[in-house]
């Protein structure tokens, strides 16, 4: 039995109920997850193994790659340029880069990047990984890329360009890579415990992710035995044009070995953010209330923020989705506690989001990918959370 460690307030026993429960019975090998509600924590757990190699354990400050929450984070900062006015959600990207305007893209607008409607998913050529690691290269390419869509008629997860497209962005606005921009303007006034770009002096606090494999490779099944709610899905999958395939190959090679330092010391503002689920709920409680004395967002940045921008068929991921300008809304497959809610889940189950209505902050991290309809980590923490709501 995983022995679970930290601290929950009267009231949210379930919480912890249900993370014990994800070790015993839904696969979690190491992991956290924290809560704030009205500005403080009240859920602030850890349990498990960091690195099933050497053994060694989850402790309170161990880091862990949270894939695409790190959205979320690059998506906050962006919002906190518009709301010191240096950025104009409405503006074109263009005014700010002006490089991108090539080849079409001069009316794209710095929301419509956000949000996902820019048709910018992939390269027609991908970029070998050491150059896209090294930021300009990939950059360059984008500026230069032709939208695979009229860019504002529909949306699309842009699940590896939106880190560079954003993050040139913000770059280009502050004078500082986004990750540096984050460090100083949010994560250290703060004190975050979560980096985009992880300083060499951090990495063995970094958990080692674990990646299960499919009970079920539908990619290799006749097309009869696949279940009718995945079918458009899985012939996404066995189409290498497609843009669900696209959009992850950027790269050459496409895979990218997020255990590896060399990623892990890179910005890629999409993906590879590290941190606790601490550091995590901690942002997003400053984004919705005063936290140790400082807020991040004023309620005008807040109602922006949050506005729905895109919604209804996802043109990369196949299944219907809603965004605001970066950050997830709530779907009825993706967990959080009310329609007031916004955040961004991760690949393999990390998430992290807020909830004004509740005044609920909620961050988890886990070091084992699992995935798929059939992970109900983050899903059972969530419904935890609601159940202590009550």
């Amino acid at each position: 039995m995983t022995t679970i460690n930290g601290e929950v307030e009267a009231g949210f026993e379930p919480v912890r109920e249900a993370f014990a429960a994800n070790f015993a019975q839904h696969g979690d090998i190491g992991a956290a997850v924290c809560v704030y509600q009205g500005g403080r924590p009240v859920v602030d757990l850890w349990g498990g193994v960091a690195d099933q190699h050497s053994g060694r354990p989850w402790v309170r400050d161990t880091l862990q790659l949270v894939y695409s929450a790190t959205k979320g984070v690059t998506a906050t900062a962006a919002h906190l340029l518009a709301q010191r006015g240096l950025l104009d959600l409405d503006a074109p990207v263009a005014e700010y880069w002006p490089e991108f305007a090539a080849n079409g893209k001069a009316e794209i607008t710095v929301c419509q990047l956000l949000s996902h409607q820019a048709g910018l998913i992939a390269l027609d050529q991908p970029v070998p990984l050491a150059k896209a690691l090294a930021w300009q290269p990939m950059v360059a390419a984008l500026a230069a890329q032709s939208p695979l869509w009229n860019p504002g008629t529909t949306h699309g997860y842009h699940g590896r360009t939106w880190g560079w497209l954003v993050g040139e962005v913000i770059r280009r606005v502050s004078g500082h890579m986004p990750g540096r921009f984050f460090a100083e303007e949010i994560a250290r006034p703060l004190g975050l415990d979560f980096f985009i770009g992880l300083p060499a002096s951090e990495r063995d606090r970094v958990s080692r992710l674990v990646y299960q494999q499919p009970d079920i490779d539908y990619t290799t099944v006749p097309s009869e035995s696949i279940p009718e709610e995945l079918r458009d899905l899985v012939a996404a999958w066995r189409d290498p044009n497609s843009f669900n395939n696209r959009a992850f190959a950027v790269t050459d090679p496409a895979e990218i070995d997020f255990n590896s330092p060399e990623v892990q010391a890179a910005e890629l503002p999409a993906s590879n953010g590290i941190g606790t689920a601490h550091g995590l709920a901690r942002m997003y409680a400053a984004l919705i209330g005063v936290v140790d004395g400082m807020r991040l967002f004023t309620p005008e940045t807040l109602a922006s923020a949050t506005k729905e921008q895109a919604s209804g068929a996802d043109q990369v991921i196949v299944v219907p989705s809603r965004f605001s300008s970066g950050y997830m809304l709530p779907t009825n497959v993706n967990p959080m506690t009310g329609p007031s809610s916004f955040g961004h889940t991760g690949r393999g189950g990390s998430l992290g989001f807020a909830d004004p209505e509740h005044g609920i902050a909620f961050g988890y991290a886990m070091n084992h990918i699992i995935g798929g309809p059939k992970d109900r980590r983050a899903a059972s923490l969530v419904e935890a959370v609601r159940k202590s709501l009550t």
